[in-house]
């Protein structure tokens, strides 16, 4: 079993990684292609090598940050190939090679990528080629492979967007779900060091929600610049308008657990129907990984998610204390933001919410304005 496991997991990467090689081989085939055919270069070896480091180095970046590598490398050969005809070669070269490039990469306001770029690939002409071909040569050969590079990836054969964010959400949204359900587990558990628990998981998905985010913008840029991959606007826009409020979300949401721990260690009532709130909101949000995943209309989630804003009420009219009010509070607000997330306008997911709970035309209290008095 855990070797089936093993192959099935390989097996997932080699699928994961298909689109990538297949686009660095018709990258540097190309490259060596308009090069040595079209330009005439006897051995333009410095166009595929381009072509594949701009590829491998600029998966899920945006286009600026791609469009730097391609400078640094053109940049770095380009220096390299200057210093070797003026100074010829040798360790003083070599360092004062990477100085240059290095400053010019900085100089020029380039960010890591460029630099180090930059700096590689002068240390590559430096040490690894000789100084018989003509100047500025391997220049160009590094410019063609990287332009055909950003030529494939966003024209002639794109990274499906939508497969890149839903990749990228995955994670992001399971952490959220679990976070949730360990909570719920916690409070109906009494025990305030689980509770702590799904905090800290809920602070480690950080890092998974900002892979998600930085995939979103990659994603938007790659279907304005290809084409053909326009038609996948209408689904990624379910990621696009709804990755922000699921930040807020979960925000909330940690808010919420926080006050949830301090409920617990200052022994305030917890009705039952107050982690089975928690529990609804970790379903919602997996549902929204299902749906979103198959492009559905987030109906169950929202069914879901207001069941959870329902359950908050009952745990309210039961009895609370203060954190407990301010967990109840928080699940509402949370819930609100999810609803949102799906796609619901913010008056219509506020309506929603106080229906869920049974404040059908109750007014809202009137905020008092500081430095006037009622």
């Amino acid at each position: 079993m855990i070797g089936g496991n093993r192959v099935t997991v390989a097996l997932g990467r080699g699928r994961a990684g298909l689109m990538l090689a297949v686009q660095a081989g018709l990258a540097a085939g190309l490259a060596w292609f308009v090069a040595h055919d079209l330009f005439g270069r006897p051995v333009p070896f410095f166009a595929p090598i381009a072509a594949v480091i701009t590829l491998g180095s600029s998966v899920g970046q945006r286009l600026r940050r791609t469009t730097e590598l391609v400078i640094g490398v053109a940049v770095g050969i380009g220096i390299g190939d200057l210093i070797i005809l003026l100074i010829g070669a040798g360790p003083v070269q070599i360092g004062v090679i990477v100085v240059l490039a290095v400053l010019v990469a900085t100089v020029a306001g380039g960010g890591a990528p460029l630099i180090v770029q930059s700096a590689s690939s002068a240390v590559l002409v430096a040490t690894l080629t000789s100084t018989t071909e003509q100047p500025w040569t391997r220049f160009f050969d590094a410019l063609i492979g990287g332009g055909l590079a950003l030529a494939v990836m966003s024209v002639l054969l794109p990274i499906n967007p939508l497969t890149v964010v839903s990749r990228a959400a995955d994670p992001a949204l399971r952490a959220f779900t679990d976070g949730l359900h360990d909570a719920a587990k916690g409070l109906a558990a009494a025990d305030p060091a689980m509770v702590q628990g799904a905090l800290e998981r809920l602070r480690a998905a950080e890092g998974t929600f900002d892979a998600f985010r930085t995939a979103i913008t990659a994603a938007r840029e790659n279907v304005a610049f290809a084409p053909a991959r326009w038609r996948t606007r209408g689904a990624l826009a379910q990621y696009v308008e709804g990755a922000a409020q699921l930040t807020y979300c979960l925000r909330n949401v940690r808010v919420m657990i926080r006050r949830a721990q301090t409920a617990l260690n200052d022994a305030e009532p917890v009705p039952d129907v107050l982690p089975a709130s928690i529990r609804h909101l970790g379903d919602a949000v997996e549902l929204l990984r299902q749906e979103w995943d198959r492009g559905a209309e987030p109906v169950a989630t929202r069914e879901r998610a207001l069941r959870a804003a329902s359950e908050s009420g009952r745990a309210y009219q039961e009895g609370v204390g203060y954190s407990g009010g301010v967990v109840v509070a928080q699940i509402r607000t949370a819930v609100a933001d999810l609803l949102r997330a799906t796609g619901i306008e913010y008056a219509e997911a506020t309506r929603q919410v106080r229906d869920a709970i049974g404040w059908r035309g109750r007014p809202h209290k009137a905020r008092k304005r500081p430095g006037r008095s009622r």
